[in-house]
């Protein structure tokens, strides 16, 4: 949180002046404050200050045209550190100083907005004693130094171990298929699948796989042809698994998992072809993970919008996962796409959400243009 919010303006004096935070900031901390020179003197940003004689301080000096940083113990300088700013640094206007001090470790940036791009960047080991809670705040020497908006916090802890990878719980076989049937999923009595503008032509279904041949029909925005083979979804959190091999040659054909709304609400993993930008007709296989649905942020809101990421690396043979998790606390779907191209390593993407609405349906499809067929060996979904 903010420590304070402060401006603070130079005269033409040589000695420092500072304006800081009647609270103390950690040890630990991260501090950042916005500075400018607009005559030859400097600015700085104060940090682990209990007196004039007990401060760390990283100036702007413009007289040098660099990043100075020193700091005092016990009225004692340990040195100053220089770094030099680029030639066509622009003193005139606002930059942003950042300051990160863990122990005796201290890292200075210097930037035009946060968003780091930093134009000069210094590290530096202080002497043990400057290694301590103090206030936070501005700095000024000579004409012309400015500051705004000084800010601190403590210092994250850096995180030094991987989260392990998230693993799908029991198999839960009244939502799974290994398809051993010759009777094509959905169009038996008693099925547990459904067809949305189906079945599609030339699927077929036995020996323990799944026959779908690539259709000439988009699921996209206002456009919605395509078959969906669908089924219900367990409540809760699930993981959805298939195993495809789908090796297509031509761009935009696609195939893989879906948990399906309708039309205007889904998720979608697929094996997708996309043509390479200025490739002279070269194609991209890519692992699509593609949302559709309302976006009500947007000015005016947004009855249907789509979007996608990208995950792992594509094969001819690639095992699929979608992992669904409900927000209860947000009423969202959270769901995040998982690849692998030996069924043993996994590629973990991002996370799509959509505000829960109906029920999500676990489905498959295979569209966009014909000429490849994708044959999935069975669909397995896990709990958790």
């Amino acid at each position: 949180m903010p420590i304070i919010a402060a401006h603070c303006g130079g005269d033409s004096g040589t000695a420092a002046a500072h304006l800081v935070s009647n609270a103390t900031a950690p040890a630990n901390v991260r501090a950042e404050a916005d500075l400018r020179v607009t005559a030859g003197g400097a600015a700085g940003l104060t940090l682990a200050y209990t007196g004039p004689g007990d401060r760390v301080t990283a100036w702007i000096d413009r007289a040098r045209n660099a990043l100075v940083t020193e700091a005092i113990v016990g009225g004692v300088s340990s040195g100053e550190q220089i770094t030099a700013l680029p030639s066509g640094f622009t003193w005139n206007t606002w930059h942003s100083v950042t300051a990160e001090l863990r122990g005796t470790a201290m890292t200075v940036e210097v930037s035009h907005d946060r968003l780091h791009d930093p134009v000069a960047v210094q590290t530096r080991t202080l002497p043990t004693g400057a290694a301590h809670g103090g206030s936070v705040g501005l700095s000024a020497k000579g004409a012309g130094a400015a500051g705004d908006n000084a800010t601190a916090t403590a210092l994250y802890n850096p995180v030094t171990t991987r989260v392990a990878d998230p693993t799908p719980g029991a198999l839960l076989p009244a939502y799974s298929d290994e398809f051993d049937s010759t009777a094509v999923p959905g169009t038996t009595a008693g099925s547990p699948w459904s067809w949305v503008r189906g079945p599609a032509a030339g699927v077929t279904a036995g020996s323990g796989s799944l026959s779908w041949p690539t259709q000439d029909a988009e699921l996209h925005l206002g456009t919605n042809t395509a078959s969906v083979l669908q089924r219900p979804a367990p409540s809760g959190d699930f993981t959805v698994e298939t195993k495809m091999l789908f090796a297509p040659g031509q761009s935009a054909q696609q195939a893989g998992l879906v948990l399906y709304e309708n039309d205007d609400r889904w998720f979608k993993l697929v094996h997708s072809v996309l043509p390479l930008n200025n490739g002279n007709g070269a194609l991209l296989h890519v692992t699509e993970f593609g949302k559709e649905g309302e976006r009500p942020t947007t000015t005016p809101p947004t009855a249907v919008a789509n979007a996608p990421m990208f995950g792992g690396p594509a094969a001819d043979t690639l095992w699929l996962r979608l992992v669904h998790h409900t927000d209860t606390g947000h009423n969202e779907h959270e769901v995040r796409a998982v690849t692998s191209r030996d069924g043993v390593t996994w590629s973990y993407a991002g996370v799509w959400t959509l505000p829960v609405g109906g029920a999500l349906k676990i489905g498959l499809v295979s569209m966009n243009k014909s000429g490849a067929t994708a044959r999935f060996e069975y669909l397995r979904t896990y709990a958790g």
